[in-house]
């Protein structure tokens, strides 16, 4: 199934957005990010390290930084690359259809 987020002008690159899982039909919160290296990446919006908002997250490149205790993750393949954190993120397409964002969930 796909959601229609908005434009892609919505998510500035090196920013992140916020799609609850109210308002998608996903099973949980969603964070859509915009790389560094332009592209549009989704993870579960919840660390698996600690509940904390991986969308409050700082990006670098292709990776977000937990803002709670330092977690990273691969934002295209969900991978944790630094502890504390031991379990990797669930990932979502990000498809740019038209100008529009659309998330698979």
């Amino acid at each position: 199934m796909s959601f229609r987020v908005g434009p892609v002008d919505l998510i500035p690159e090196g920013e992140s957005l916020l799609v609850e899982a109210k308002d998608s039909g996903a099973s949980e919160d969603i964070a859509i990010f915009h790389a560094e290296d332009g592209n549009f990446y989704a993870l579960q919006d919840e660390c698996t390290h600690e509940v904390a908002s991986l969308s409050d997250g700082w990006i670098e490149d292709c990776t977000v930084e937990c803002p709670l205790h330092s977690s990273s993750f691969d934002l295209k393949t969900g991978k944790v690359l630094c502890m504390p954190a031991t379990v990797d993120a669930r990932t979502y397409k990000v498809n740019v259809v038209d100008g529009f964002l659309e998330l698979e969930v």
